[in-house]
């Protein structure tokens, strides 16, 4: 992406309604007033609050939407060019059910008080595969700690990934923790059974991964307490 085409998207995502831009300084201080409050300052109802970190274009965000308007979703990366795309299709939609937030994922427990969040779903994250990069995998154990912290009790969690190693290794930290696994599949497109919201929603990497021939894993689990 061309860097006038990036300044044009950040330009116009300033002036979306549906974004919200806060600096790392308005996150860590809660000078936004927002931790504990989002259904009630943003979305104005009581419905389960759905995060999608790392949400890339904001396909899944979008989709997840359209198909829950009784749920509220807010997307969330440090990647405002990207999720550009979400957003304006979330208002030419009229999609009053989700946001977007640019903020880092690391942040996510400044910015959601304890158990306000239903649902976390990480769609094909960066599997970090290198050893000396276990502490920027999003399903590492500091990031689990963190999710665990916002989720209500039960709290769902979802990962959708091309990679089988990431995969593995969520499995089995989740089932360190003694986390529920309540579905678990490293070919979802080849399993007659998989949940109609992971297989209806393809983000746009994951439609590239596909004609290459990858396969599509994906668990849901209760994270618990």
């Amino acid at each position: 992406m061309g860097s006038k085409n990036k300044l044009k998207r950040f330009r116009e995502n300033e002036t979306f309604d549906n974004v919200i831009q806060p600096t790392r300084e308005e996150v860590v201080t809660n000078a936004l007033k927002l931790k504990g409050n989002w259904n009630r300052e943003v979305f104005k109802n009581d419905n389960p609050l759905v995060l999608e970190l790392g949400c890339g274009k904001g396909e899944y965000s979008v989709g997840l939407a359209q198909a829950n308007p009784d749920k509220n979703f807010i997307g969330i990366d440090i990647k405002g060019a990207r999720f550009w795309r979400g957003a304006k299709t979330a208002l030419e939609e009229q999609l009053p059910n989700v946001r977007f937030l640019r903020t880092q994922i690391e942040l996510v427990d400044y910015l959601f008080d304890v158990d306000e969040v239903s649902e976390i779903w990480i769609t094909f994250p960066d599997p970090q595969i290198k050893y000396k990069r276990t502490k920027h995998r999003m399903t590492n154990p500091v990031f689990l700690a963190k999710y665990r912290k916002i989720l209500g009790d039960p709290g769902l969690l979802h990962l959708k990934t091309d990679s089988e190693f990431m995969h593995g290794y969520t499995l089995g930290l989740l089932q360190g923790i003694g986390a529920e696994i309540l579905y678990a599949h490293h070919d979802v497109y080849g399993n007659d059974y998989s949940p109609k919201e992971v297989t209806s929603i393809q983000t746009y990497y994951e439609k590239q991964y596909l004609e290459q021939g990858k396969k599509i894993t994906y668990l849901k689990c209760h994270l618990g307490k």
